[in-house]
């Protein structure tokens, strides 16, 4: 499949579409307490999406009935918001995807509930700072396996998982498209990456095993295969000729998530 290079005027349009779901994340970082459900983080989203006069992305998406993931502790991705309650200590990633006039804005965070525990922690930080070691490979001319590699050497170096299965996208007009961003591999391989190409990375990070386990019940809930926690962040990327755009970067820190990780810093 050929991969969609981006005009001038759709990078505009997929800058606004990013900034307003990034802002939309923010606010769940505000938001986000102790005793909440899950159910709640949707209501906020949905409110807060439509205010912006975007729509959900995911909210009858292929059947998806909510219009955001929440992904709790052993939870790797597409959590279904329900009456789940956050307890102290519990993680959750909360998964925004916004459409604005016709072009789809990506993100996720990973927030603490309360105090984390050291395990919490760890897996956490770790998904954080596997998002960045692969964002700083992009750059017009790389290769998609030097951000694969880069995110599955720093990962497996903090003893976790980086999870095989499901993978950052093209995005734009589609939400899913081509190319497949694969957050494992080999440097020097895969596709180019060429300048006005725009993808998510996102890589899913486990504390103990990659291996997951889709629920058999509602077809959409990933759990790690051994019960470990499971923690993802999430931007959409522009490539440009001197390196990369994070179109989905956000404003201020991350309440519940940034602000926490700079308490861990000695």
């Amino acid at each position: 499949m050929a991969v969609d290079i981006k005009s001038p005027k759709e990078i505009d349009l997929m800058r606004k579409a990013g900034r307003l779901a990034a802002d939309t994340l923010l606010l769940v970082g505000e938001k986000l307490r102790i005793g909440m459900t899950t159910d709640e983080i949707d209501r906020i989203v949905h409110a807060d999406t439509l205010r912006q006069g975007a729509r959900p992305a995911t909210l009858n998406y292929k059947g998806y009935p909510k219009s955001v993931c929440t992904s709790v502790n052993d939870i790797v991705c597409h959590g279904i918001p329900d009456g789940t309650v956050l307890k102290n200590g519990d993680i959750v990633n909360v998964d925004v995807t916004h459409v604005y006039e016709g072009f789809h804005g990506d993100t996720s965070a990973t927030f603490y509930v309360g105090t984390p525990t050291a395990e919490a922690r760890h897996v956490v930080e770790v998904a954080r700072r596997a998002l960045d070691e692969g964002i700083a490979q992009v750059r017009d001319g790389a290769r998609l396996g030097d951000v694969g590699a880069a995110i599955q050497e720093y990962v497996e170096r903090e003893g976790c998982g980086v999870v095989r299965d499901f993978v950052g996208h093209g995005i734009g007009r589609k939400f899913h498209d081509a190319p497949q961003v694969k957050h494992y591999g080999k440097r020097g391989t895969g596709d180019r990456i060429r300048a006005g190409m725009t993808f998510t990375i996102e890589p899913m990070v486990n504390l103990g095993g990659w291996e997951v386990e889709v629920d058999p019940n509602d077809k959409w809930t990933v759990r790690t295969a051994d019960g470990s926690l499971s923690a993802q962040f999430e931007h959409t990327i522009l490539v440009t000729r001197d390196g990369c755009e994070i179109l989905t970067a956000r404003g201020r820190a991350l309440q519940n998530s940034e602000n926490v990780a700079a308490l861990f810093v000695a």
